[in-house]
């Protein structure tokens, strides 16, 4: 169901990127209100940088993360308030570790022995000791319904155990980095109950890994991949029931700080991807609309291989499909700028498709310059008074922005 909000934006001009904040807020409050105290919840700012959304979620969220130089420059750019709690990825550069302490950056997540050393070495440079979590790939059994698995086999993420062992003597002669705790990222597209697991194995790991080296282990931060159910739009995570896990998790272990970075599962409902139909034709038996834009703009369906989910506004007065089935594709010049196979719809010339669940890693991870076709515009819907800059500038609360 989209809101009337959404529906007079996306009939208003298109293609565009239509942002519920003041949905977004609702949601991050909700989420915020599951997690027990001891659980600090940082925003993966990958999943969309958009500086109206960093904004929106500013008051529920304990911090960012980021991943990136560049998305440490965009959070400076932006005006956002919510600080950078950590710093991870692989491969950071000395440029990017200078600029993350330049920045502020309140944790850098470690990768291998040889970041460690150049974390330390940075922060020698400018005086200031800094805190850091060894990354570790822990060995943990598969988890069932995972759509990404980063631990427990081989992968460029994190370090194994015993490099992980290997740092911590390395600590006694490297007086500018703190060692505070274990991250470990392990498993993307969980459920609450699968998450929860992981989340308490990440945790018994890092507590024996202290005890075994005789040193505190203050944090323990188990990263994100919280499941978002494309085919099921109203089916999402449940955050009572993590929440309630994890606060299991921390009676257990007294005086934990325990952090979670989702990214997808925080914005993907408040986003909209709105477009018209350019054209529809009958190839070799099959129906196709071709729409204006395509994956350039929303490049999530190719991404994770699924046929996103759409409403039709039945505004055109063109011809169409005769019957259903009919794939949806944009106007790139390729076959696999495809946004839905096979939808079970008719649609006609003029018609406008509104692709829900477009709220991470949609725009910001496509291929915007491939043929140079236009952006889409940016519309910000049900503006909180607290967001300020482009949420402000480029909206009108309760409905579409300006054209």
């Amino acid at each position: 169901m989209i809101p009337p909000a959404v529906q007079a934006a996306a009939r208003s001009g298109h293609p565009a990127y239509l942002y519920d904040l003041a949905s977004l807020a609702d949601h991050a409050a909700t989420v915020r209100r599951a997690l027990p105290a001891g659980v600090e919840l940082l925003y993966a700012m990958k999943a969309n940088p958009d500086p109206a959304l960093l904004a929106a979620l500013a008051p529920y969220v304990t911090g960012l993360e980021v991943a990136s130089g560049g998305e440490l420059a965009h959070h400076a750019a932006s005006g956002a308030t919510s600080p950078v709690a950590a710093f991870g990825g692989p491969g950071k550069t000395p440029e990017e570790i200078a600029a993350g302490i330049g920045g502020g950056v309140q944790r850098f997540h470690v990768e291998s022995l040889r970041e460690l050393l150049a974390v330390n070495q940075a922060a020698r440079a400018v005086g200031r000791v800094l805190g850091v979590l060894l990354r570790v790939n822990i060995p943990t059994p598969p988890r069932a319904g995972a759509a990404l698995v980063m631990g427990g086999a081989p992968s460029p993420f994190g370090m194994d155990p015993p490099e992980a062992d290997a740092c911590i003597p390395a600590l006694a002669d490297l007086p500018w980095v703190r060692f505070r705790g274990i991250h470990a990222h392990l498993a993307s597209g969980l459920d609450a109950v699968a998450a929860a697991a992981v989340a308490s194995d990440v945790v018994d790991w890092a507590m024996r890994f202290g005890a075994r080296h005789g040193v505190p282990i203050g944090e323990v931060n188990v990263g994100g991949g919280m499941a978002v159910d494309y085919v099921d739009p109203q089916r999402r995570f449940d955050w009572a029931a993590y929440g309630g896990r994890l606060r299991r998790v921390l009676d257990t272990h007294p005086g934990l700080t325990l952090r979670i970075e989702p990214g997808r599962s925080l914005t993907v409902y408040c986003g909209w991807y709105a477009t018209e139909v350019l054209d529809v034709k009958r190839s070799h038996g099959r129906w196709f609309a071709v729409v204006r834009g395509g994956t350039h703009h929303l490049r999530t369906p190719a991404a994770k291989g699924h046929n996103h989910p759409f409403t039709v506004l039945p505004v055109g007065a063109g011809p169409g499909n005769d019957h259903p089935p009919i794939t949806v594709v944009g106007q790139l010049c390729t076959p696999r700028d495809v946004l839905s196979r096979a939808a079970p719809v008719r649609l006609s010339i003029g018609d406008v498709v509104v692709f829900c669940m477009a709220g991470a890693y949609a725009w910001n991870i496509s291929h915007h310059d491939f043929l140079m076709h236009p952006p889409p515009a940016m519309r910000y819907l049900n503006v909180p008074e607290a967001v300020p800059g482009p949420g402000r500038a480029d909206a009108l609360p309760g409905g579409p922005s300006p054209t």
